[in-house]
């Protein structure tokens, strides 16, 4: 089905993976992790177990770098019997740090595309997150000239995105989201009547995954490459 963008009047950003590189710290961080405590478990299990933490803490934690530092730490502390050493806990901290002090690097074409939708509509960033954190991002990117507002939600649901669009002013037919989640950044728009575009990133989190009957008969659009938004907004 041909999508119609002409109401638009706002468009939504999603940063992590879409704008900038996010994902591949954390896959290579579980590598790191996973070495600390070859002694304990095999790679496989570490990994399940990590992950299982992280979905258990995601209510109370959130999402982000810190909350991903918490959940190590207490797989650490139980996948080891509580025999781990106080310095391989000081080497999970040092993990965490070193995310958090990663540079930021925007994905191709970013900035151009931004420098151009900016002329012609409202955008906003929306994403999700520790907020320390997406703010450092964002002021270390240089992009933070081009939004017209900057929102760091808790989570990407439904009820979430109403809520920023009643904020806006804004019917959720006039509301445009770009991301590179299905989870997050294309099917809670499309379910509030919203639109969406989906550009896929090379690796995704198996939180964010869905599967193939959750995304039947929804109407998005998906790119290979953020410049490819120019053509279907032109």
């Amino acid at each position: 089905m041909e999508i119609d963008y002409k109401n638009i009047k706002v468009i939504g950003f999603d940063a992590d993976d879409t704008l900038w590189v996010n994902e591949t710290y954390f896959r290579d961080a579980e590598v790191e992790f996973g070495k600390l405590l070859s002694e304990y478990e095999t790679l496989n299990t570490i990994d399940q177990e990590l992950f299982k933490k992280e979905i258990d803490n995601l209510p109370m934690y959130g999402y982000g770098v810190k909350a991903f530092v918490l959940s190590m730490v207490e797989s650490a502390l139980e996948q080891s019997n509580y025999n781990i050493s106080t310095k391989s806990i000081e080497a999970i901290l040092n993990i965490g740090k070193d995310m958090l002090n990663k540079p930021v690097e925007l994905l191709d074409g970013v900035e151009d595309v931004l420098k151009v939708v900016s002329k012609k509509y409202r955008i906003i960033l929306a994403t999700k997150g520790d907020l320390l954190d997406q703010e450092r991002k964002l002021e270390k990117s240089g992009l933070t000239k081009y939004f017209h507002h900057i929102e760091v939600l808790s989570d990407k649901q439904e009820a979430n995105y109403s809520k920023l669009l009643n904020h806006l002013d804004i019917k959720p037919s006039e509301f445009l989201m770009i991301g590179n989640s299905l989870k997050s950044d294309v099917l809670p728009l499309v379910n509030i009547k919203a639109h969406a575009i989906h550009v896929p990133f090379h690796t995704t989190w198996v939180h964010e995954q869905v599967t193939e009957k959750e995304t039947n008969g929804k109407n998005y659009k998906t790119i290979s490459s953020l410049k490819d938004l120019l053509k279907l907004l032109s």
